[in-house]
């Protein structure tokens, strides 16, 4: 597996381009403000097709450039379908935008279980919602790695003080993500990688 990781616009949001080494084909995971160029000049460098746009969830800061990656690559765009109105209609979900951002209007609706194939890898969609009424991780059984968005950062979880999240729902994907094999790598939306296991901890100890 290649994974390339791109922190991009105000809030520093995690950019993944990511490849099989096989097949050389790509996806692009949550295209923040500004991380197009970078993404595809990756692609170019590696010889990887870029043939999947991934949302995690529909907040701003992780699809600012999606439209640049669909206009460029012709990939289809995945989301969520409870984040689905915000990807077309920015700031629907009620978050201050503070510039304008251009709608992208979805190609597929990811569901809880679904495995998206990129190449040869397999990444089963978690649906995991509590931070946005959408949001998913995209857990990489052989490769022991979960893209987890804005759910689960290192040593603590994804804001559930905004207008469409849900307290009690993040508990339950909180949960549901400490299951996982203790050492899942946990590349997060926000901020540096950790594991399953030293976050498994404060998270059981955290649930009400």
């Amino acid at each position: 597996m290649l994974l390339f990781k791109f922190p991009f616009g105000p809030l520093n949001t995690n950019a993944i381009l990511l490849g099989c080494p096989k097949t050389r084909k790509a996806a692009v995971i949550d295209p923040a403000m500004g991380s197009a160029s970078a993404l595809l000049q990756m692609a170019k460098r590696e010889n990887l097709q870029v043939e999947a746009i991934l949302l995690t969830h529909s907040h701003w800061d992780h699809f600012v450039d999606a439209h640049v990656v669909k206009e460029r690559t012709h990939a289809p765009l995945y989301v969520h379908p409870l984040d689905q109105k915000n990807v077309e209609e920015p700031g629907s979900d009620r978050l201050p935008l503070f510039f304008p951002i251009q709608g992208v209007k979805p190609d597929f609706l990811l569901q809880d279980g679904q495995v998206v194939e990129v190449g040869n890898l397999e990444l089963r969609v978690l649906h995991t919602p509590g931070h946005s009424p959408g949001s998913v991780c995209f857990y990489l059984h052989k490769e022991k790695t979960l893209i987890s968005g804005d759910t689960l950062f290192c040593g603590c979880y994804g804001n559930v003080q905004l207008p469409t999240a849900n307290p009690e729902s993040m508990w339950q994907s909180l949960k549901k993500l400490a299951a996982l094999p203790p050492d899942t790598r946990v590349v997060p939306g926000h901020g540096e990688d950790t594991t399953i296991q030293a976050e498994s901890s404060w998270i059981r100890g955290s649930l009400p």
